[in-house]
């Protein structure tokens, strides 16, 4: 079945690829003075019917207006023509331009405008610029094309289908027609309404990476700098997308009682939906106090303050200020929230730090899993350890020598060196110059207790060697330290997480440079035996 109202369209497919091909040729060019002394048609093989075929819809009731009719002659359509009664610049095919303006052109902006490109013939009209003319003058051509394809309109019978119909508009006489045929129109404004509120709430049973966080009115709001920095506070937060972020707030210190952003309620307050029907409160875990001497102070109670405007003499201050917030979201693997923890930095402002910097953080941790600290996401950051593991051992607990040589074969690594060549460039066979490694160990020492490597690191002493117009980089000392833990001692059939970590430091310990003078030359002068003639 077809649409209704839309007549049926008439397609002839060329019968095979050699009657196409034979006409792969273009039509020979005809060419035109002036862009409105050609009146171009689309070209067709056979007589388009002259009588209307059965179905055609009737003509439009009276409108309310004027419209403007479909144009499909290529010679009229202008797709640069942006400016009304003006000339556009390298337009060539704007009317509203003259010969002159064509002399000053360095180019035809669209060189070619075309016709449907589904046709087996169509007309195209090509522009361009003749500078060898004195003026330069504008060119238009306009010739027919031949699409190769077998796929391609050979007739057409409708010829309205090749434009947007234009629509009937509803008037005292055709208003109840409209309203009987117009399937699901209403003009209740309740539904209207519940409609697109149901539209933005999804329709997935389980969150889903990036997809906002829905509260019980809208969406959890994490403040974020957008376009400046300062703070926007209707960005969404994203499930399961970590952030950290620091933005400025202008607050009129006067009204800091009032501002929403700065109190605790404002975090605190929403529920978030546990998977868009069950609420899952925000529960404050600790609220740290920032005096206006930085010191940190930790309260008791975890109960929700308000920020309090205090004037001391002619300053004012603003206590309980929100400085920083941390969101700390539990989720299950089925893409539930079960629980959600918030911690607040709140401070004193005074007039001095207007305008303030707040931070923001939001992290996802998954439901009966231990949160191991990252060394990036994905990609290392540079100064953080580097992530390392080993097999464990199956059928039972290791004894602790057993794991204690695993870990440290695996933080010293397969031929750890014993010397360091002082340059880059250093021989092998110069061994009094390389620097030899030294190695220390610490450990402390617990009873009942498995003591196991934790940590290896590394330091590197450097020096600036040479001119100080070219030094040279020149290492001087390496020490390797291992560093061991006492950990319990596990029973049969428990696992435990070790972290182990390596690190390689750096350390300049160029002295300052002196300025070195030659010494000063001994002068050796004599003087010629009658010098001082006639006095002596």
């Amino acid at each position: 079945m077809r649409p209704r109202g839309l007549p049926p369209l008439l397609v002839v497919l060329l019968g095979c690829w050699a009657s196409v091909s034979a006409q792969t040729e273009a039509t020979p060019a005809v060419t035109t003075e002036g862009l409105n002394s050609t009146e171009a048609a689309l070209a067709t093989f056979g007589t388009s019917p002259s009588t209307r075929p059965p179905g055609t819809p009737t003509a439009p009731g009276p409108s309310s207006g004027p419209r403007p009719t479909p144009v499909t002659d290529v010679a009229a359509l202008c797709v640069c023509d942006l400016s009304p009664a003006q000339c556009d610049v390298n337009c060539c095919c704007d009317p509203d331009c003259s010969s002159m303006d064509f002399s000053v052109f360095s180019a035809c902006s669209v060189p070619v405008v075309t016709g449907d490109s589904q046709f087996c013939s169509q007309k195209a009209a090509i522009y361009s610029l003749n500078f060898t003319a004195n003026p330069p003058q504008r060119v238009f051509k306009l010739v027919d094309q031949i699409n190769p394809s077998i796929f391609c309109i050979h007739i057409t019978n409708y010829k309205p289908a090749l434009s947007f119909i234009n629509p009937e508009v509803p008037d005292e006489n055709n208003f109840d027609t409209l309203m009987k045929t117009s399937d699901g129109f209403t003009l209740n404004a309740e539904s209207y309404i519940s409609f697109t509120t149901k539209l933005d709430i999804p329709t997935a049973a389980k969150y889903e990476y990036g997809v906002p966080l829905q509260t019980s009115d809208s969406f959890l709001r994490f403040p974020s700098s957008l376009t400046s920095s300062l703070c926007t506070d209707n960005n969404p937060a994203a499930f399961l997308v970590n952030q950290a972020v620091k933005c400025t707030r202008k607050i009129n210190l006067e009204q800091c009682e009032e501002i929403e952003a700065l109190s605790m309620a404002f975090y605190s307050s929403p529920e978030i939906l546990r998977v868009f029907t069950l609420q899952v409160p925000i529960t404050v875990q600790s609220i740290v106090i920032q005096s206006l001497n930085k010191t940190l102070t930790r309260r008791e109670d975890t109960n929700v303050l308000q920020p309090a405007l205090v004037n001391a003499g002619h300053f004012s201050h603003c206590m309980n200020v929100v400085l920083e917030v941390k969101y700390s979201l539990t989720y299950t693997d089925a893409g539930e929230v079960t629980k959600a923890d918030l911690s607040f930095l709140l401070g004193t402002v005074s007039s001095v730090v207007v305008p303030l910097q707040q931070k923001f953080e939001i992290h996802f941790l998954q439901e009966n899993t231990k949160p191991v600290p990252l060394s990036g996401n994905p990609g290392y950051v540079v100064g953080l350890p580097l992530a390392a593991g080993f097999q464990p051992h199956k059928g039972g607990a290791l004894p602790c020598q057993l794991v204690a040589q695993k870990v440290k074969s695996l933080l010293w690594g397969q031929g750890f060196p014993d010397y360091v060549a002082p340059f880059g460039n250093s021989q092998a066979q110069d061994m009094l110059d390389w620097v030899p490694i030294h190695f220390f160990t610490q450990s402390f020492n617990r009873k009942d207790s498995c003591q196991l490597p934790g940590a290896l690191v590394i330091e590197v002493k450097w020096t600036k060697y040479g001119s100080l117009l070219n030094p040279q980089a020149k290492i001087v000392n390496v020490t390797a330290n291992l560093i061991s833990s006492s950990f319990p001692e596990a029973n049969s059939g428990n696992e435990r997480t070790i972290l182990i970590s390596t690190t390689v430091t750096f350390v300049d310990v160029s002295a300052p440079a002196e300025a070195g003078f030659r010494a000063p030359p001994a002068i050796n002068a004599r003087l010629p035996f009658n010098f001082f003639f006639p006095f002596v």
